[in-house]
């Protein structure tokens, strides 16, 4: 499967559009990730626990996407945007959505 964020890929010619795909995750981050992270934002450093939580997150998210998109027999999705946002009471949740357009080359 071949990704793209790009509307088409360089050297390929879209032979037919499938149709928008999606893949959406939702991770809870659990206290002592939060614990520690805010230890981090106060001595400063990167919040490697939430890193990998996020990276994790979207991952998932793209893997789900492809997954679409081969089920309507697409060989490549382009156009392809990935969205961050906090849902869940205050802000416990992190959801990660991608999408994009299933396609044939």
């Amino acid at each position: 499967m071949i990704l793209s964020t790009t509307p088409q890929i360089e050297g390929h010619t879209i032979r037919e559009y499938k149709g928008i795909v999606t893949g959406e995750t939702i991770i809870g981050a659990n206290m002592f990730k939060d614990l520690f992270a805010g230890i981090r934002d106060i001595v400063g450093g990167r919040a490697g626990s939430y890193e990998k939580v996020l990276a994790e997150a979207k991952d998932t998210s793209i893997q789900e996407m492809i997954q679409r998109a081969q089920a309507l027999g697409a060989n490549a999705i382009v156009g392809i945007d990935i969205d961050y946002e906090t849902v869940g009471a205050q802000g416990s949740m992190l959801m990660v959505a991608t999408s994009g357009t299933a396609v044939v080359i």
